[in-house]
């Protein structure tokens, strides 16, 4: 039972990396790396900032604002510097890597003796309430950014941002700057994915200079497998449906991934199971499409 409401509980704090995700891939249509980098700067500087003694409200609020600078570099490199999209994510996620140890000083940092979001729930003495607190909270974070973003999306500023993604030519013709709106959309995709980084973080109780290596692979699978089941709805262009299942995607995957550690595989083949579930969600949507007969 303590592996489910676990698994359920990284599924919900890292619903926010594939919320960033989905912004970059889906929204703007551009293969961002740097949520590698981005979502361990979330962890480290929440890490150094809390063993500093400093608010955990404000640790979060203050990663989510590192990761918005992360993003917004990288979205200048590329519209900026004219530097390929794919290798603008790769040098600023490199950057990072060396940033992250800057900030934290040694490879990992552990939050057992500090103050964090979730320290109220230590305090609760029923056993299982204290376990289901985090999700709870994890739950609450997640669909207040779901409406803010639902809400952004729904503007004229939001609408600009989606027509970049589908004809730039054409937005860009009504006025819209529209590097502009590729820095702030890349900047707001990794806010959200050092959110990410923050929440695990401060969940798991430690901040390590790995944990976003190939992190990219487990939002992507939330986008897929949200993706399939917007389809599944006959909701693929309401962008709230959208958001809710990358989150239940999330969710999903954490499980899967959990469920088969729970066998008795090695943790250190945990990567290998990653790719395989990650190929098995790509594949749906292609499987779903001839089961119906249609070619995609």
């Amino acid at each position: 039972m303590e592996l489910t409401f676990g698994a359920i509980a990284l599924g919900l704090a890292y619903a926010f990396l594939g919320m960033g995700i989905f912004i970059t891939m889906r929204i703007f249509n551009f293969p961002d790396i740097t949520a590698d980098g981005s979502l361990t700067l979330g962890g480290s500087l929440t890490a150094a900032l809390l063993t500093a003694g400093v608010n955990p409200c404000l640790a979060v609020l203050a990663s989510m604002i590192a990761g918005f600078l992360a993003g917004t570099a990288t979205g200048a490199i590329y519209t900026k510097l004219k530097v390929n999209g794919l290798l603008s994510g790769i040098l600023v996620m490199t950057a990072l890597y060396s940033v992250n140890l800057r900030i934290m000083g040694r490879s990992n940092m552990p939050l057992i003796s500090v103050r964090t979001i979730l320290s109220p729930f230590a305090d609760i003495a029923d056993p299982t309430l204290r376990i289901l607190a985090p999700i709870l909270l994890f739950l609450l974070l997640v669909a207040a950014f779901i409406l803010f973003l639902r809400w952004l999306f729904r503007t004229d500023f939001g609408l600009a941002m989606r027509a970049t993604g589908d004809n730039e030519v054409m937005i860009a013709a009504q006025g819209v700057a529209t590097d502009r709106m590729k820095i702030i959309g890349i900047g707001c995709s990794n806010a959200l994915i050092a959110l990410s980084g923050s929440l695990v973080a401060q969940y798991q109780g430690f901040a390590d200079i790995g944990m976003g290596i190939g992190i990219i692979v487990f939002g992507l699978a939330s986008v897929i497998i949200g993706d399939t089941l917007a389809g599944l709805f006959g909701e693929r262009f309401r962008i709230g449906i959208r958001l809710i299942c990358v989150a239940i995607g999330s969710i999903l995957f954490r499980g899967l991934v959990a469920a088969t550690l729970s066998i008795g595989l090695n943790p250190t083949d945990l990567k290998i199971v990653t790719a395989i579930f990650v190929l098995l969600t790509i594949m749906l949507p292609q499987a779903r499409s001839a089961l119906r007969g249609k070619p995609r």
